[in-house]
Formats: structure tokens, C-alpha cells, sequence
């Protein structure tokens, strides 16, 4: 806990044996309940690993949601176990786990309701390993959704993320995309409902076993992020009213029709599965 407040973990994992165990080893237990960890039908030993190493709550997806809607459950599960703050970080090693404390902090200081870690205040961001064009993109994008969006944060893309419960209780993370654009479309919530939202410097690396996607689908989420800040424009000026960007929407995360064929597996037990509902 963190004065008082319920942290959980949450890790949205796909084909993360390689880095699940560095990843697990180096976050501060000390201050951590929980770690849940969602599987999106990975085709490694994602969730043997997680079992190995004990982690508390291992969900699985019987069919792949996506990224975005890995999240979703990732949420559902963080606020049905009683997460006060919430912490996301991909479990393949390219964020620095050691700083989830600090991250985790920010929002118990009651400063910030949102916590980004950033990889570009650092300076670090090339040295780390981004690609070239990754990076361009990344400051192109971010200049024009900082325009749009009327906030300044150094970047939009980090996948590592720290969240108050009340935060996850307000968005309608239900109406966003099940696919990459999550993240942006989650930041443009967080904008459109006025929550505050701090920066961590965080030094990324990039190597072989590190998630990342294609070329194309880049392509497919730079026009995504542009299509996102554009409806959050229009809707700030009453042009267009889309659902994820409603008040009328807020708090609606995951019904239980989504969590459908999706299991819970204690840890430590490759036969115990139950209906993740029934679970929670």
C-alpha cells in the first residue's frame, strides 16, 4: 500500500515469457497488493511463466481481444479486486519496472489523478533504441494533439501508465477502440473529463523480444491518433457528441457480456480455471 491505498499491478501480457520474469523481479513488492496479469491468447508460455512466479491473478483470453481490450479487462479486474491506484506496465521490459513506486506515488500524493512515463523528458529516447522514424512520428503527433487536445504532455504513446480508481470509474473505457488506439483515445478521456494528468521521466529500451508494432500497423495507429484528436476537437464544440466521449457514458467499463469467454487461473495451478464473472 501507498499512504493508505490499495495499489494494483496490471499487466497486459501477449508472447511475454521471455521478459515476464525481469520484468516481475525488478517492481518494489514492497509496496505492491496485487499483480494481475491478462493474457491475450499469447502462443508462448506466457502464463506458465506467470504461474511460476506466483503472480496472484492470471486471466485469460480464450480469444484475442486486442490490445485496447486487454485493458479493459485489466481495469474490470483491478477495480473488482479493490485498486485504489492502478498501474499498467507491459511486461515486456521495455519500461523500467523500478519506477512503478514513483509512478504509483504521484497519483497517492493526490497531485495527479493520471501518471504518464514519459520517454521522451529524459532525453534518452534514441540512445534507448527508438527508431529513427518512431520517434518523428511521435513528436509530429504529440505537437498536433497537444494543439487539439488543449494540454501539454510530452507525449501521448507511453504504454506505461498510472491511474487513480477514480479515474477508471469515470471514463467509458467501454466505448474505446479494442485495438492500439486505446491509449490515445484514453488520454483524450482524460483530457475531455479535466483530470490531471503528470509526467515521469522513463528510460525505454528496445530490443528483439520487446513488443512493437509493424511499420503498417504504425501507419494505421499515427491516423487513428489523428482521427482522435479531431472528434475530441469537434465534440469539445458540440459538432459531433461520439460515446467515448460522453458524461452520458461515464463509468460504464466492461459489462458482463464482455467477460464472456474469458478464465481466471489461480496462480500456481495449470488445471483451476473458472468463468471470469463467477471468479469475481
Amino acid at each position: 500500500m501507498i499512504n493508505g491505498l490499495k495499489l494494483i499491478v496490471v499487466m497486459p501480457a501477449y508472447n511475454a515469457g521471455k521478459t515476464l520474469q525481469k520484468t516481475f523481479e525488478e517492481l518494489p513488492h514492497e509496496i505492491i497488493d496485487e499483480i494481475i496479469l491478462v493474457d491475450d491468447c499469447s502462443r508462448d508460455d506466457t502464463v506458465q511463466q506467470a504461474q511460476t512466479l506466483g503472480i496472484q491473478t492470471v486471466v485469460t483470453h480464450e480469444k484475442n481481444q486486442g490490445y485496447g481490450g486487454n485493458q479493459k479487462t485489466c481495469y474490470t479486474a483491478a477495480l473488482k479486486h479493490g485498486a485504489d491506484i492502478v498501474v499498467m506496465i507491459h511486461p515486456d521490459y521495455q519500461y523500467s519496472p523500478k519506477l512503478c513506486g514513483a509512478m504509483a506515488q504521484m497519483i497517492a500524493s493526490g497531485v495527479y489523478e493520471v501518471c504518464l512515463g514519459s520517454r521522451i523528458l529524459g532525453n534518452d529516447t534514441l540512445r534507448g533504441g527508438m527508431p529513427i522514424w518512431k520517434y518523428v512520428s511521435n513528436r509530429v503527433l504529440t505537437a498536433i494533439e497537444n494543439m487539439l487536445l488543449g494540454i501539454r504532455v510530452s507525449e501521448y504513446h507511453t504504454g506505461y501508465r498510472a491511474f487513480s480508481r477514480h479515474v477508471l470509474e469515470t471514463l467509458p473505457l467501454e466505448f474505446n477502440s479494442d485495438d492500439f488506439v486505446f491509449d490515445n483515445q484514453m488520454l483524450a478521456q482524460c483530457a475531455f473529463f479535466g483530470l490531471k494528468i503528470g509526467e515521469l521521466s522513463c528510460p525505454t529500451v528496445y530490443f528483439a523480444e520487446a513488443s512493437s508494432i509493424n511499420f503498417g500497423r504504425s501507419v494505421t495507429y499515427g491516423f487513428g491518433v489523428l482521427t482522435t484528436a479531431v472528434q475530441f476537437w469537434l465534440n469539445k464544440r458540440g459538432f459531433r457528441h461520439d460515446a467515448y466521449l460522453s458524461t452520458t457514458t461515464a463509468g460504464r467499463l466492461n459489462p458482463q457480456s464482455a467477460l464472456r469467454g474469458i478464465v481466471v487461473r489461480d496462480a500456481g495451478s495449470s488445471t483451476s480455471a473458472r468463468p471470469y464473472d463467477a471468479y469475481l
